[in-house]
């Protein structure tokens, strides 16, 4: 990109770039955007660049809802969203030669692929006499700040936790002021956002995502409101249960940044001072979002996560793959459609198919059956959840498959097989979240206590093999 000149009839332009923070609250980059002259926001699809992995049907469909939730905001306070598709650095540079751009801010990304994106994007710029201006606004801290006495990052996440509590978390950043409204007529042009084709053709299959979510940083701000004021007191004695209301159920909005984790762990600490009888359960929910930080510090610092075991050891497990052995496909299927045969695990699936979510328990629960009594590759499983998930991300998503399966970081001892029965015994005692989802009994696809000693032994035997650990 060569040197821009100014063009003394356009006003310049404050340009934001839009990644998984489509919220206008408590927002680094657009606040910096604000202080500094008129602003301009950007969305780009972006499924074409090196390395970008291609978002799942439920995230599509969630996408397609948040940006025109992005988009009224945006509108409230006069600021308009342009819409393009394809390579980032393709789109950014036509979008600055169509405008009067004086800077792009936008907030950082951690995934290894994304940030060789926008280190080329902010070369370019900076080449052409525009200044990039990157910002924290996704985690609690960046991956790089919270290291071991080594000067390594973490692997297991209590030391995490603790140095993360430790550490100083900055409060959220007061609402946005509305700017002037820009005329049409300075601004480049924008793909519709139906044209972005985000929206499955299946149209019965999103029927029961509509039922369940309103995508958007509205819809955000009411769940949030109502898990302070009646979900965190309780949360210690309910978030592990299926059957009831007792989770956040805030991943998508942490996912797709409709809300803030500063502005989420900031208010849990308040609601703990102000209601000492909530503290337990505000800390409680601080840990998980903990969680969150911590599994995007494992894949800042080992960007192979999503494609490799972490446990090298585990390269040499003699795992199935549905590609390779016709029972192993249909018991794979079975499991996809909620047919297994144990009550937990299908309700899950179902839930997980008619709602693009499942209860955490849960998911660990049908995992391990996947994994464990199946012996599936944690990829296979993986797979699914990235394309029916509408919170996947790949951060979380490839951290706690491999934490079943028993080869990631602070992974779960290998001998620890989830027993769906009884996990429903214990988190779903009344049955009525097995009724509600999967009231029908399949034949059980697999003998429980076999199929674990078969994986234990296989365990065993791994260790045995030459260059295991």
């Amino acid at each position: 990109m060569e040197k821009l000149p100014m063009n003394e009839s356009v006003r310049p332009m404050q340009l934001v770039w839009f990644r998984d923070d489509l919220r206008t609250t408590d927002n680094p980059a657009l606040a910096s955007a604000l202080s500094s002259g008129p602003v301009m926001a950007l969305f780009i699809l972006d499924e074409k660049s090196p390395g970008i992995r291609a978002l799942g049907s439920a995230s599509k469909w969630w996408l397609h809802h948040s940006l025109e939730s992005l988009q009224e905001s945006l509108a409230e306070i006069g600021i308009p969203l342009i819409l393009r598709q394809g390579p980032a650095e393709a789109a950014i540079r036509e979008i600055v030669e169509q405008s009067q751009t004086r800077a792009v801010h936008w907030n950082r990304r951690y995934g290894h692929a994304e940030r060789m994106v926008d280190a080329q994007i902010k070369a370019e710029l900076n080449a052409a006499g525009i200044p990039t201006r990157s910002h924290a606004g996704t985690l609690l801290h960046e991956p790089w700040e919270l290291l071991t006495k080594n000067g390594t990052g973490y692997k297991a996440f209590t030391p995490f936790y603790n140095a993360l509590r430790n550490s100083e978390i900055r409060p959220p950043l007061p609402s946005p002021a509305p700017q002037q409204p820009i005329a049409a007529g300075q601004l480049p042009s924008s793909d519709a956002l139906d044209s972005l084709e985000l929206l499955p053709n299946a149209a019965t299959w999103t029927e029961g995502l509509a039922q369940r979510w309103e995508p958007g940083e509205p819809a955000a701000r009411e769940r949030f409101q109502c898990v302070l004021e009646s979900i965190a007191g309780n949360y210690p004695e309910t978030h592990d249960r299926p059957d009831l209301d007792g989770t956040s159920a805030l991943s998508p909005a942490l996912r797709w940044g409709h809300l803030s984790a500063h502005e989420l762990w900031d208010a849990l600490g308040r609601l703990a001072s102000a209601h000492p009888q909530c503290a337990d359960g505000a800390t409680a929910m601080r840990r998980q979002l903990a969680w969150r930080d911590f599994c995007w510090h494992l894949y800042y610092h080992h960007p192979q996560l999503p494609d490799r075991n972490l446990r090298s050891s585990f390269d040499h497990f003699d795992w199935a793959w549905p590609e390779q052995d016709a029972r192993i496909a249909q018991q794979v299927r079975l499991w996809q459609q909620g047919r297994t045969g144990f009550g937990l695990v299908d309700a899950g699936m179902k839930q997980l198919w008619q709602t693009g979510w499942m209860h955490n328990r849960v998911r660990m629960v049908a995992a391990s059956l996947l994994v464990k009594n199946l012996q599936v590759h944690w990829k296979v499983g993986e797979r699914w959840f990235w394309d029916t998930l509408v919170d996947a991300d790949i951060a979380s998503n490839s951290a706690n498959w491999q934490w079943v399966a028993g080869s990631g970081a602070d992974a779960a001892p290998y001998f620890r097989v989830f027993n769906p029965e009884m996990q429903a015994k214990k988190f779903d005692p009344q049955g009525s979240y097995v009724a509600h989802f999967a009231p029908l009994a399949a034949e059980p696809i697999v003998d429980l206590k076999q199929s674990r000693l078969d994986a234990l032994e296989a365990y065993e035997q791994m260790k045995l093999r030459p260059g295991a650990i």
